[in-house]
């Protein structure tokens, strides 16, 4: 069994922290858990000088912990607000609701709906979306409702809307991109803003846009890569959550290029749903800071 599979297996907390550095952090959080009967897990933290930031990532075992949600927050809310932080709490019982979006490249989706089957991570999936029905056989393979909404330039509000409509109905926290072929309008990546992320076949941020394989071929490039961010306006300029890259030459293909980057994509965006799905990252500016144990 895996080190994730087992950390599912009992009940724990997350604190998630960003606010100004100064002295007293670090010992302030760690006396309050301890003061409630906290075992503390993980604890990882991070200072951006440039910044004077201080970001951190604590989780603790909830048996023998003496406050509930709602105490928590109360009991907390002295402490944040005399540090001035920025802070959530996640508990690992709220599985992250997760919709995956997909056309008709379908390698991310069945690596997910693997890795999802197999225990990887802590969310459900109560739905997948796609502009066109070749997927639904192995959707529905592993028993997930699986909706067609296609989409065309006239029909892309009313398209989203009904997809926002979906989204809302089943609770979804996240928002995979599962090389889903199409822009999101400003009013979606609004409505699920730092809820969304995307894998671009390139390493970012060369490349981006459509056709990144063929244009990297005819640069000549001597690597190619994938990139998982979270999705904002701006089109593959959101903040990255994973990069992974692999050597090719002038021998290999523009087909070889595209069959050796499916390989990454695939890593890099799993990767990046089960950070988000642990709750490992913080986004800053238009950075991620990911606390992997």
């Amino acid at each position: 069994m895996s080190t994730t599979q087992n950390h599912h297996n009992h009940a724990t907390a997350t604190l998630l922290i960003d606010c100004p550095d100064r002295k007293g952090l670090v010992a302030g959080i760690a006396n309050f858990l301890y003061s409630h009967n906290a075992n503390i897990l993980h604890a990882d933290q991070h200072q951006d000088a440039s910044l004077n930031l201080f970001l951190m990532r604590v989780e603790w075992d909830l048996e023998g912990f003496d406050l509930n949600d709602e105490q928590f927050r109360e009991a907390f809310a002295p402490i944040a607000g005399q540090f001035n932080m920025r802070w959530r709490v996640q508990y690992s019982a709220a599985k992250t609701q997760v919709a995956i979006f997909v056309s008709k490249y379908d390698h991310c989706l069945v690596d997910l709906l693997y890795r999802y089957r197999s225990g990887e991570f802590n969310c459900e999936i109560p739905l997948v979306v796609s502009n066109h029905p070749d997927a639904r056989e192995i959707v529905e393979f592993y028993g997930i409702p699986f909706h067609v909404i296609p989409v065309t330039a006239e029909t892309k509000q009313t398209a989203e809307q009904q997809q926002i409509d979906l989204l809302q109905a089943h609770n979804v926290d996240l928002v995979v991109l599962a090389r889903y072929m199409q822009v999101l309008s400003p009013t979606f990546v609004s409505a699920y803003a730092g809820k969304v992320i995307n894998v671009h076949h390139s390493f970012l941020p060369a490349f981006i846009g459509a056709k990144p394989y063929h244009r990297a071929y005819d640069r000549g490039v001597k690597l190619i890569g994938a990139t998982s961010h979270y999705v904002t306006e701006v089109l593959d300029e959101g903040p990255i959550i994973e990069q992974d890259v692999i050597r090719v030459s002038h021998r290999d293909s523009l087909e070889d290029f595209i069959a050796t980057g499916r390989d990454l994509e695939k890593t890099v965006l799993s990767r990046a749903v089960r950070w988000h799905c642990d709750h490992r990252i913080l986004v800053y500016g238009n950075k991620t800071a990911i606390f992997v144990s």
